[in-house]
């Protein structure tokens, strides 16, 4: 059973720990997503891979039980918009990616959203207790994300990051288009003056040269 005090890890590292391929991928998801270290990674990919599990004991059984737990699988996922239809078939969850699921973690989903500048402040606000989804407070950046909580990330309303003047939140600045009005007045005007020019060309070529008397 073990002591209660050291549990059992819940994620599995990998079979090899020196390969520099996967070294150098996970050096680029540590910086993509602001992870913390690779613990996070070898979670989210722990999680995937038992997704994959499940999905191939349920493709080779066609018991009535084997229905049931695959319906659950794919409104499992579908929850987590990590398919887009429930009713697909289980074989087309072996194609789920490693960044199909850290996209739905919270941490980037905050930062998606235009609450923070950067991944790693994304971070650090939902570490620090500043932001909401649902009503509810979530200080896991590696928490993931529902369908249905998606349009329900906020900021605390009694956290001063929910004031839009604050100097960490994103200011998005205007672009003040020109009216009709304006632009048509620089048409006709630009207009006017081509015409002008045009007319100057036409009566100094209707000039006729001087022709000097001889003496």
């Amino acid at each position: 059973m073990g002591s209660p005090r050291k549990p059992r890890k819940k994620y599995e590292t990998p079979e090899h720990p020196w390969r520099k391929e996967r070294i150098e991928a996970e050096k680029i998801l540590l910086e993509w997503y602001g992870l913390k270290n690779k613990k996070e990674i070898y979670k989210m990919e722990s999680r995937l891979r038992s997704f994959f599990r499940q999905a191939r004991s349920l493709i080779s059984s066609t018991s009535d039980q084997s229905k049931k737990e695959e319906r659950q699988l794919l409104e499992k996922l579908y929850k987590y918009n990590l398919i887009q239809d429930k009713n697909t078939k289980v074989e087309n969850v072996l194609n789920l990616k490693l960044k199909d699921i850290m996209e739905r973690r919270l941490q980037t989903l905050v930062h998606k959203a235009g609450l923070a500048k950067t991944i790693k402040q994304a971070r650090q606000f939902i570490v620090h207790g500043h932001v909401f989804v649902d009503g509810k407070k979530i200080s896991v950046p590696s928490y993931l994300v529902s369908r249905n909580e998606e349009n329900k990330i906020t900021f605390d309303q009694f956290s001063t990051l929910s004031n839009h003047e604050h100097p960490e939140r994103i200011k998005i600045v205007q672009v003040k288009k020109p009216l009709v009005e304006e632009t048509k007045l620089n048409g006709a005007a630009k207009e006017a003056h081509q015409e002008k020019e045009t007319k100057k060309v036409e009566k100094k070529s209707m000039k006729k040269p001087k022709i000097k008397e001889s003496s």
